[in-house]
């Protein structure tokens, strides 16, 4: 499974996200479905490849540990993996966050200017730069909440 899914989470990773959204946007037409996929598409490698590195570098010698003390896999994977590889895990996921809300806008300035995306670029061609800054700024205010609420739960989770 690793052999035939990490090459595609490299790719994804390393493709420019502003060359393959017209590409999503012929395929899946100018909904909310090639939105989410651009999304997804620019997010998921993130937290993939975090997550991926955190569960393989797992100490062999604590899964033994807990094999030799006759534990389940679920143990293994609930006291051992899990915690060990927390830190990277959740690291992706904020990156992935944080890479969410730029698709989010991305994907809406070039699909389709709705949202956060129109009001930018309407604001922008009316030359109204107070609101179009507060767009952008009530966008990274909301990515910062989000940023600091998932933070809290990481804490929460793995103290």
């Amino acid at each position: 499974m690793e052999w035939l899914t990490l090459p595609v989470f490299v790719i994804l990773q390393a493709a420019p996200m502003a060359a393959i959204i017209p590409l999503i946007t012929y395929v899946y037409g100018i909904g909310l479905t090639s939105k989410v996929l651009a999304v997804t598409m620019l997010a998921a490698p993130v937290i993939v490849m975090n997550s991926y590195k955190g569960i393989r570098n797992t100490h062999p010698s604590l899964l033994q540990m807990c094999r030799s003390f006759q534990g389940t896999r679920r143990q293994e994977v609930l006291k051992i993996v899990l915690p060990h590889a927390a830190a990277l895990i959740f690291t992706g996921l904020r990156l992935g966050l944080a890479m969410g809300f730029i698709g989010i806008v991305i994907a809406e300035l070039l699909i389709t200017p709705t949202g956060i995306g129109d009001l930018i670029t309407y604001h922008s061609s009316v030359a109204d730069y107070p609101r179009m800054f507060a767009t952008i700024a009530s966008i990274v205010a909301v990515a910062a909440l989000s940023l600091h609420g998932l933070e809290r739960l990481e804490r929460r989770l793995f103290p």
